[in-house]
């Protein structure tokens, strides 16, 4: 089958402007951009014919061809990365078998997330499918700490006994009222899987109410009835956290030194 993957990146970010050129160092100290490390990222990811960088801005357009990569210019109506997914399909001469959107800001994403959204997808009853990470301790306290102190971090997922999304949140759910022995919540890793007509059908519907609210993409879907597979992914010992905020920067950094990333 053949999998493509895309990578939206847009520099008016509402937290963080800019921030796909941010420049974050790795283990010798070597500065890449935040995009050019979610494109290396993607590129380590088995079974992948082809990585592009989607964006509006030229800024990020030209950084990504100066480090190699390929690029789809999108228009700047594209409300987020699922709709820009959506356009730059359209750019294709052929539809792939299965989209891959690996967010600009994940550039700590092993590959075998990707491989394990590509062997879900090998299913043609599963139109859209997404990662999910048990959280452990350490990241169960990142996320209390970012809402103690007001910021929005990560997204935690509820889920069906069938392994399907109930609901995404920007909130820590289930609500964890005693952290000596919280329940078990789920990370939700910002990669996606598509069929090209669950992309055409989601650029095709408004933005949903919950969507909106949340400020969650994925939602969309949840609203119209499609159901969202959640693949769980183990961390075997790496750290994943995005860069949603300025505080991420520090936190990205460390990881990529403690796990000798150039």
């Amino acid at each position: 089958m053949k999998t493509v993957i895309f990578i939206p990146a847009r520099f008016a970010s509402t937290r963080f402007p800019g921030k796909p050129l941010i420049e974050l160092a790795g283990t010798s100290g070597v500065r890449k951009t935040l995009i050019q490390r979610s494109w290396d990222a993607a590129r380590q990811a088995q079974g992948v014919d082809a990585v592009y960088v989607l964006t509006d801005d030229a800024r990020i357009a030209d950084a990504a061809r100066g480090f190699g990569a390929d690029v789809l210019m999108t228009s700047s109506d594209a409300r987020n990365g699922t709709e820009r997914c959506a356009e730059a399909l359209t750019q294709l001469g052929t539809d792939p078998d299965i989209v891959i959107n690996l967010q600009g800001d994940a550039p700590l994403t092993p590959p075998w997330f990707v491989e394990a959204l590509i062997d879900r997808m090998q299913d043609p009853a599963v139109q859209v499918a997404t990662p999910v990470l048990r959280t452990e301790r350490d990241m169960l306290l990142n996320f209390l700490t970012d809402r103690k102190m007001g910021r929005v971090g990560g997204t935690t997922a509820v889920m069906r006994t069938d392994g399907t999304a109930l609901y995404f949140s920007k909130e820590v759910l289930p609500y964890v009222s005693d952290r000596t022995a919280p329940p078990e919540v789920w990370h939700h890793v910002g990669v996606y899987g598509y069929r090209p007509e669950a992309l055409r059908s989601y650029a095709g519907w408004p933005e949903g109410t919950l969507e909106k609210v949340e400020g969650l993409e994925q939602l969309r879907f949840l609203e119209h009835g499609v159901p969202v597979a959640c693949v769980e992914v183990k961390a075997q010992g790496r750290v994943f956290w995005e860069l949603n905020n300025p505080v991420d920067v520090s936190r990205i950094e460390s990881v990529l030194q403690l796990e000798g990333i150039e």
